[in-house]
């Protein structure tokens, strides 16, 4: 089992199926597929402001769970290199410094994300595949930036 999970499928097949899946939610119960509305539905239950978990605060779950599964189910790291220079940089011990700033940056994303009223998932996928023109915006913004940040980081190296 851990040999099949050594590698990624192809992205001839991820893509197909995550666009069913998008499309699949605005078509049945017309809603965006975005993880940030998981985020907020769970803050909302543990806050007492919602007295359930909605379909988005299971979906947080399942993609922390599956990550969580597929991890374990892998045995060993499915990268060489972990998380680039930030595992090079804090070995051994370090691996709790490692845990608290990948933490730390998850929660600032997550603020951010709040703060801009939507995640990359929600824009990219749900946003642009509903034709929000605030959609495609957001999603030129942030694929922009990942591109000019690359691009300046190879130059520094």
């Amino acid at each position: 089992m851990a040999e099949t999970l050594l590698d990624r499928p192809a992205w001839y097949v991820l893509g197909p199926l995550i666009g069913l899946v998008v499309v699949g939610l605005l078509a049945t119960i017309n809603e965006r597929f975005g993880v940030l509305g998981g985020y907020s539905n769970l803050v909302e239950r543990v806050t007492g402001r919602s007295p359930t978990v909605g379909w988005k605060g299971w979906l947080l779950f399942g993609v922390l769970g599956g990550a969580l599964l597929f991890r374990l189910l892998a045995g060993a790291p499915t990268v060489a290199d972990g998380y680039g220079w930030l595992t090079r940089t804090f070995t051994g011990s370090g691996e709790i410094v490692v845990g608290l700033l990948l933490l730390v940056a998850g929660a600032l994303i997550g603020f951010g994300a709040k703060t801009a009223g939507g995640c990359t998932s929600g824009n990219g996928l749900g946003a642009c595949s509903a034709g929000s023109t605030a959609g495609f915006v957001a999603t030129a913004t942030f694929m922009g930036t990942a591109i000019a940040a690359t691009f300046v980081l190879q130059a520094l190296t």
